[in-house]
């Protein structure tokens, strides 16, 4: 079997890698590219632990074969974090005691950091919905679901803040002229 020469950004890095036209995208993140986060749970897409996003949408890395990904963005747990600084989501995550064995924990923190990308308000029952396809057998889901919303709040009190910065550099320059 021949091999599928693939480009594609990884967590904002250029990637190419060769892989077999049938090798899924959590073998080629895992066994190619050396990024572990994502974990095979089941295999069939059912329990989320894979997640990872392809063109800012929210998928499971073991249905999604590697040569699919051909000029798109992929996103994973490890782009999550900058240099040594966490995502709110991680480290809410912590704060809340929010994992336990780590198998679902980077499915979850994707689903949650795709949530929160398109809406940096969402309800409890929205933040359910949105993690609705990662299933976790250790911590119960209530603390993930608070660890999510104190990171939503965070995430908008940045958001906030940077906006009044950039307003107060936009009044300081019209100012000065």
């Amino acid at each position: 079997m021949s091999g599928v020469h693939v480009t594609t950004t990884v967590n904002g890095d250029a990637v190419e890698f060769v892989c077999p036209p049938n090798e899924p995208l959590l073998d080629v993140l895992r066994n190619r590219l050396g990024l572990t986060g994502a974990k095979e749970g089941c295999g069939t897409g059912d329990c989320g632990a894979c997640s990872v996003t392809v063109d800012d949408r929210l998928v499971c890395s073991c249905l999604v074969l590697g040569a699919e990904v051909e000029g798109r963005s992929v996103s994973t747990v490890e782009g999550m974090a900058d240099g040594a600084d966490l995502h709110p989501l991680q480290s809410k995550f912590i704060e809340h005691a929010a994992l336990q064995c780590g198998i679902c924990t980077p499915g979850f923190l994707v689903a949650a950091k795709a949530l929160l990308d398109r809406n940096d308000d969402p309800s409890e029952t929205e933040i359910r919905y949105a993690l609705a396809g990662n299933l976790c057998r250790c911590t119960g889901y209530d603390k993930i679901v608070r660890a999510v919303d104190d990171a939503a709040k965070d995430i908008r009190k940045a958001k906030a803040k940077a906006a009044t910065k950039t307003a107060k550099a936009k009044a300081k320059k019209a100012a000065a002229k």
